[in-house]
């Protein structure tokens, strides 16, 4: 049933005979311009491309909620990974402005669609300013540059023969966007009218049968070219659980798909080129996005300067079908790469149902970080969120993760060691961070230096650059209670030498500097999760701004730190973590 779920959403097409029309004469103006401007600089050399990674762009019929805040989140924690090791990189964001939901949200709120969407796109920008969420591009469907992207896409599919009117009938979903096949809907009572409606058995949402003629993709022709694209690229979704389902989909076999709707039903959207009657299919606008702010479409030496292909593409899981499959296919039928990677997560749920903007059964997440703040939510989201299964929010599991961990772990740690009046962070460092590998294989802390200090931060970048940022947080997570465990073990304060002022014995200067060091090299690595919070940690520890790099997350590699940037403060002032207000 899965598979079948993921074909392509054409029920009933009766095909009319295939007659290749006249080369379009359209151009659009951007194009014009672009390739005037490239034509003066083409003797110079390709740039670099950058690492490019994308947030699918969001509906904006309705509010926010945290599984939007969820996937920008985990793009912008890879994006800054990227930074972290030295590259430059790109994150794209946006709205998703067309269709027949954006339209009937705007009527139904008795305004204009554009300032409806003007109004939409500017709460997700809110959003991501307020969650740190990095962004270089926000991206709206509605802008114009994308639009005429959008058209000259159209316009190659068109003249490649790739796109042919027919007849279509069958199941719509409006607040999917998409059609769906009889084997993939169920008959169900609306409880709170009592009506009897048909419904997607995939997503739940409710459908309405459609008939009309309009143009189609040839969707079954890239059947084998994706089955080989996936072959040769095994892990390019992930996880490993969705690209067998959407293997097991295209092998079941794919029917061409309905790329327009009558502009007598649906108005807002971009027109098909040279044919009013016609409105551009919302899914073929939007996934547009990706590459439109890209540069797209682009002169020769130009192609990868906005950093197409993108190096990894963050997904929900109930848009799998439209990124995995319509996606490469348009791509391959424009003779464009293919992203790198496709990231999927699960969703969240609340009270074990899924969240959802129809249902109202959603987090606010400005409300939440308005509690939290944006480096614990960041941190929460992270740390458990799902990728393979859903996960559950609760605020009491938030409430007990900053107090268990952040307060008592990571905050705790923090505070012996830097405030600790019988040695000196700065001290240790100059005694005995500069000694040979040799001197770590015996005395206190020795087992903590080998197996864990000097192993941790590898461990942490493979699982980053592998997409898990989920594995990579709970392995510094698990860093940090190590950390604390083997400081708490060994007792720095009962080997403290009376005689030698300033000077507390190299017992004590060894348990003090490797501390400092696991605090220092978590400081680096939790950059991209906690922004706020490890500066502030960094700055406690005097670390030098252009030593929180990747590049010095190794035991040893920086000897310039101990001295604070800033005032440590009394019991609460200054402190990492504090306790949470006694009313939660």
């Amino acid at each position: 049933m899965r598979s079948r779920l993921l074909r392509s959403g054409a029920a009933s097409i009766r095909s009319s005979p295939i007659s290749l029309p006249r080369p379009f004469s359209w151009t659009c103006k951007a194009c014009q311009i672009r390739g005037t401007r490239n034509r003066q600089f083409s003797s110079r050399p390709p740039p670099e491309k950058p690492y490019y990674i994308t947030t699918p762009i969001f509906y904006v019929n309705a509010a926010p909620h945290v599984g939007h805040l969820y996937t920008m989140v985990l793009t912008d924690i890879l994006k800054r990974w990227q930074q972290l090791k030295g590259n430059t990189a790109l994150l794209c964001t946006g709205t998703d402005e067309h269709g027949l939901k954006v339209q009937r949200a705007s009527a139904k709120a008795g305004i204009e669609p554009k300032l409806f969407c003007d109004k939409g796109a500017a709460i997700f920008k809110d959003l991501a300013q307020k969650a740190e969420v990095t962004y270089d591009h926000f991206v709206r469907t509605t802008d114009k540059e994308h639009k005429e992207a959008v058209e000259y896409a159209w316009f190659l599919l068109k003249e490649k023969g790739l796109i042919y009117t027919a007849k279509h009938e069958g199941w719509y979903s409006v607040a999917d966007e998409a059609f769906y096949p009889q084997s993939a809907v169920q008959l169900q009572i609306d409880p709170p009218t009592g009506r009897k409606i048909m419904t997607s058995i995939e997503t739940g949402s409710e459908l309405e049968w459609t008939s009309e003629t309009n143009y189609h993709f040839r969707l079954s022709a890239f059947r084998e070219p994706l089955l080989e694209f996936y072959k040769a690229n095994p892990s390019w979704i992930k996880p490993e659980h969705r690209m067998k389902e959407v293997i097991e989909a295209v092998e079941s076999g794919l029917e061409d798909l309905s790329v327009s709707r009558p502009s007598d039903r649906l108005t807002w959207g971009i027109r098909v080129p040279e044919d009013e009657t016609q409105t551009i299919y919302v899914w073929l606008d939007a996934l547009m996005n990706y590459v439109t702010k890209a540069g797209y479409p682009w002169a020769p030496g130009r192609e990868s300067a906005g950093g197409w292909p993108a190096d990894c593409q963050v997904i929900g899981k109930d848009i799998v079908r439209f990124h995995c499959i319509y996606w490469p296919a348009f791509l391959m039928a424009l003779n464009l790469p293919l992203p790198k990677n496709i990231l999927t997560h699960a969703h969240w749920t609340l009270g074990g149902s899924k969240m959802s903007k129809s249902t109202g059964r959603v987090v606010d997440p400005f409300h939440a970080l308005d509690r939290f703040g944006s480096d614990v939510m960041r941190f929460y989201l992270a740390h458990d969120g799902g990728l393979s299964n859903d996960a559950n929010y609760d605020n009491t599991h938030i409430i007990k993760t900053y107090n268990t961990f952040l307060n008592q772990n990571l905050g705790n740690l923090a505070s012996r060691v830097l405030r600790g009046k019988r040695w000196s962070v700065r001290g240790a460092v100059e005694r005995v961070g500069a000694k040979p590998s040799e001197y770590w294989e015996e005395g206190p802390g020795s087992k903590f230096y080998k197996n864990t200090l000097s192993t941790v931060p590898a461990n942490v970048a493979e699982a980053l650059d592998s997409c898990d940022s989920r594995k990579a947080l709970q392995d510094i997570a698990e860093f940090v209670r190590s950390t604390n465990k083997s400081f708490h073990m060994s007792k720095p304060w009962e080997k403290i030498l009376d005689f030698a002022p300033g000077e507390p014995g190299e017992d004590v200067d060894r348990i003090v500097y490797q501390a400092a060091e696991g605090l220092r090299i978590v400081g680096i690595m939790l950059q991209p999760y906690m922004p706020n919070k490890a500066k502030m940690l960094l700055d406690q520890l005097g670390v030098n701004e252009s030593r929180r790099t990747f590049e010095y997350c190794s035991p040893g590699k920086d000897l310039d730190y101990g001295v604070p940037m800033i005032e440590l403060g009394g019991k609460h002032q200054g402190v990492l973590f504090p306790p949470l207000p006694s009313e939660e």
